[in-house]
């Protein structure tokens, strides 16, 4: 049997993709002979072509597209609206002659062969591929509105509207998405409901070819076009069919209105179930801060804390019964609108925020699977029935997914034809109909148990609560969680109660208890300082006893947020350092790295039987995790390498290890950034590897090597000056990464000091460029700005490059390199003193803003209490003096990095 006839066997439909083959090959046979050749984007295309029809016919009339597969087919990340915006804008520069509607079309299924690549492979949560999906759809309807504002702007001139101080000012749209997209939950065939808002009446400036027009009518102008040209048929489909229906007055209201108006809509008009659509609303596109004005004026009318939870049950109730009614006659089993279907769960988690969301802000979300893990961390589901729902609606929206993308209709039924129940189960990696049958039959059981469940309550009253109770002075998810923490509420009032007093300050920490009570278990008031703790024993011990992948995922995420929970507490209170902070933080990654990889070898053991040593893959570190100072929310930045044996033939049925390495690697992403019930860990960049995102996912140790030596610029070299090994084969590790400094350093060794500088002069600038142009307002970039961190970091990258002077092995923080440099007569002592300084009052505060306000490079002037916590947590007196620092010593920063690089 050949490789290619032991791919077909074990596709779910070996005709389909036969067919296609032969076909393929027809119409393009040197193409066909390329991708003979490579054997794993070969599997990739005909297993697409074996569970899609629709995107079988897509590859045939666009070959171009299985090149452009090969280079994206391996990225396991997320990709999110920015991205997708610039992959369409490049998309339209090379598509100039299509039609603006067919070429959205068209970068719409290119894109969902990526997606459902990733979705067949398994390789994306549900939640993970409807966020892409939906961030896809924002992406196109945002593009849609770019052109259709440039064409309106010639025709009208742009709308305008007057200021607070009477000054004319541009108005602003935004596209407001509901339902499905809306939650960011959007399918593959999916309907988008929209609503167009604008911020102001006015009229257009008399700057265009016509005319000048009001903004309603420009705005309404607007909306048709957005409308058409992503909605409108043409010959390969419209890209989305857009529902306006939901929007103010429905079919007889105008297409766009303005803020003033929809807010006084939705206040004093909307009907109940208006206002329950926008527990699902958002902005897709245009003025994300009209949306945030819109929803700020109406969620007070939408979760009101005066509403008994009987009423707002028997509210939600009354709009399923309408579609059971409407779905009485149907004889095919509807997946979203049948009895234990998903509407059933969107309506559980819906109905349940409205009874409970006006009283607990934090119920508030719109993605269903949040939800409903939050209700469940509040106690509104027990356990087994926030397990049973969440399973029900991966599966079903797994069956919904197939489905649809067979042909790419918005089809929810389950076929009756036997042979047709089999191909799904197929599709679904079941043993066969009958198994599907009963999967299908156990999951829509559970469901519809829990709606009656909770819903016979509400009609008995069972679930009636009294009125709002008086709110405690501490935070909410710490008052919320006094149960979880094993001591009454009256204790956690007590200034001496450690985790609420660190709550105080840290909403990071307060929102770590909301979303997982357990957190906090063994973590007693007034705890002492850290021990020693071995991370690795800890989440290996996790695992080990776990039958599945999703229970390894669960106990790995479980015990990595406990660890990180317990530094955050002793953080906070200042009872650790922040330099121990950052290293118990960089201990925790890595041995979260270790387990993933033992999760990822067991998963391939599976698959394959013992796979031993050839599965071995090498981690190294880059940034913080490369100088060991991973902080909260860092990024995990990667470069993965595996020992190169291949000799083009499998080995009793085990890929060669390069194929190996490859799926190692997706399943150790999966296991570290997939967003289940229990959240991720960390977020995984491998956008530094060679080659980029065009580069495979893991490389070997020799094409390393070979890529450093002949490929890399410059602006690699200094990113590489951090490498380290930190998790995976330890001394394959080890090996790479002393090879690899050594060659940086001898790569920079032989180029011109002065083109090494003004090469990082230039990508310095460039940097503070691209992130000056994100916000233009007066808040202070700690990391991007002018005389930032990264002025440190180039300053000091640079100089051990120009004057090879490698980190030592034991000391990669930044202070040791100034050290070294300081040592080795690279600085001077002045100079040494200002950078030493300003790193470490910028890499505090950065390290402040962390447990305060999250991840932010720029410190929030207008946020007084943060701003106020962070300047005595750096021991400054009050935010004035922070400012008046800052100002001193990011200058002095600037002026020693020109000095340095020869400005």
């Amino acid at each position: 049997m050949t490789a290619i006839d032991t791919i077909l066997r074990d596709l779910p439909d070996p005709e389909a993709a036969n067919r296609f083959i032969g076909l393929f090959a027809e119409k393009h046979p040197a193409q066909m002979k390329r991708l003979e050749k490579n054997r794993s984007l070969f599997s990739d295309v005909v297993t697409v072509a074996s569970y899609s029809p629709l995107l079988a016919s897509t590859l045939l009339q666009n070959p171009e597209y299985i090149p452009w597969l090969s280079r994206k087919r391996t990225e396991t990340v997320v990709r999110d609206k920015e991205e997708l915006l610039e992959s369409l804008a490049r998309y339209s520069l090379t598509n100039t002659q299509v039609e603006a509607a067919v070429l959205l079309s068209r970068f719409r299924r290119r894109e969902l062969l990526r997606i459902y690549l990733r979705d067949i492979r398994g390789l994306g949560t549900i939640a993970e591929i409807t966020e892409e999906i939906s961030n896809l759809a924002d992406a196109i309807l945002e593009h849609a509105v770019r052109l259709a504002a440039q064409e309106l702007d010639n025709r009208f001139g742009p709308p305008m509207e007057a200021d607070e101080k009477g000054r004319s000012i541009r108005a602003e749209a935004c596209v407001v998405s509901l339902g499905k997209l809306g939650s960011c939950e959007l399918n593959y065939a999916s309907d988008i409901d929209l609503l167009f808002m604008y911020s102001a009446d006015g009229m257009t400036a008399e700057t265009g070819q016509r005319d000048a027009i009001t903004n309603r009518e420009y705005f309404i102008k607007l909306a048709e076009t957005v409308i058409k040209l992503i909605g409108q048929p043409s010959g390969e489909g419209a890209a989305y069919r857009v529902d306006m229906r939901l929007r103010p007055h429905g079919r007889v209201g105008p297409l766009a209105t303005s803020v003033a108006d929809t807010i006084r809509y939705y206040q004093t008009e909307a009907a109940a179930w208006e206002r329950q659509v926008l527990i699902r609303s958002r902005s897709s596109a245009g003025n994300t801060n009209l949306f945030r004005q819109f929803f700020k004026a109406v969620e007070t009318n939408i979760f009101s804390a005066d509403i008994t939870v009987g009423n707002a049950l028997r509210g939600v109730r009354e709009s399923k019964q309408k579609i059971d009614i409407e779905n009485i006659t149907s004889k095919r089993l509807n997946v979203k609108l049948g009895i234990g279907g998903i509407r059933e769960i969107e309506f559980i988690a819906q109905a349940l925020q409205l009874a409970h969301g006006g009283k607990d802000r934090w119920l508030r979300s719109p993605h269903t699977l949040i939800t409903l893990s939050r209700l469940g961390d509040r106690g509104h589901l027990k356990e087994s029935e926030l397990t049973d729902l969440a399973d029900a609606y991966a599966f079903l929206r797994r069956v919904e997914h197939i489905l649809q993308m067979e042909n790419g209709l918005q089809t929810h039924s389950v076929p009756n034809d036997p042979e047709k129940r089999d191909l799904l189960a197929r599709r679904m990696r079941l043993a066969g109909k009958d198994e599907l049958e009963e999967l299908l039959q156990a999951h829509t059981n559970n469901v519809n148990r829990i709606f009656r469940h909770i819903f016979d309550d509400a009609e008995t009253g069972e679930q009636e609560t009294s009125g709002p109770s008086s709110t405690p002075s501490l935070p909410e998810a710490v008052r919320n969680s006094s149960s979880a923490l094993g001591v009454s509420e009256e204790v956690l009032k007590n200034d001496a109660n450690s985790i609420a007093q660190a709550a105080k300050i840290s909403p990071r920490l307060a929102s770590m208890i909301a979303a997982n009570p357990d957190v906090a278990e063994g973590i007693l008031p007034g705890g002492t300082k850290l021990p020693g703790t071995d991370y690795r024993k800890i989440l290996n011990e996790a695992i080990t006893d776990m039958a599945d992948l999703r229970s390894e995922l669960s106990a790995l995420r479980k015990a990595g947020k406990h660890s990180l929970f317990e530094i955050l507490v002793n953080d906070t209170e200042e009872r650790i350092s922040l330099t121990e902070s950052k290293t118990r933080q960089t201990r925790l990654a890595e041995a979260a790295m270790d387990a993933a990889i033992t999760i990822s070898k067991r998963e391939l053991e599976k698959k394959y039987g013992r796979v031993s040593d050839r599965s071995d893959i090498a981690i190294l570190g880059l940034g913080k995790l490369g100088g060991g100072g991973i902080d909260y929310d860092s990024d995990l930045d990667l470069v993965i390498v595996y020992e190169s044996s291949d000799t083009g033939t499998s080995l009793d049925g085990v890929p060669q290890p390069a194929e190996l390495a490859q799926r190692a690697v997706e399943i150790f992403v999966n296991t570290l950034s997939a967003v289940t019930r229990d959240g991720s860990l960390y977020r995984v960049d491998l956008r530094l590897r060679p080659h980029g995102k065009d580069g495979p996912l893991a490389i070997s140790r020799q094409a390393f090597a070979d890529y450093m030596k002949n490929s890399a610029a410059i602006w690699e070299l200094l990113a590489f000056v951090k490498i380290r090994a930190v998790a995976g084969n330890t001394e394959l590790a080890r090996s790479v990464e002393i090879e690899i400094r050594k060659i940086i350093h001898e790569r920079a060794a032989v180029i011109d000091a002065r083109d090494l500088a003004a090469e990082t002069r230039r990508i310095r600038h460039n940097l503070q460029e691209q992130r000056a142009d994100v916000r233009r307002n007066k808040d202070i970039d700690i990391k991007y700005g002018v005389g930032g961190m990264l002025d440190i970091y180039f300053a000091t990258r640079f100089l051990q490059l120009r004057d090879n002077l490698p980190d030592a092995d034991d000391a990669r923080s930044t202070f040791a390199s100034l050290n070294v440099l300081k040592n080795s007569g690279s600085l001077s002592e002045r100079q040494y003193d200002t950078l030493a300084a300003g790193y470490d009052l910028l890499s505090s505060l950065d390290h402040q803003l962390r447990l305060t306000v999250g991840r932010a490079t720029r410190l929030p002037i207008a946020n007084k209490p943060a701003i106020e916590t962070a300047s005595k947590r750096v021991g400054l007196s009050s935010s004035e003096e922070l400012l008046s620092t800052l100002a001193i010593l990011m200058t002095e920063n600037r002026i020693v990095f020109d000095e340095i690089t020869g400005h």
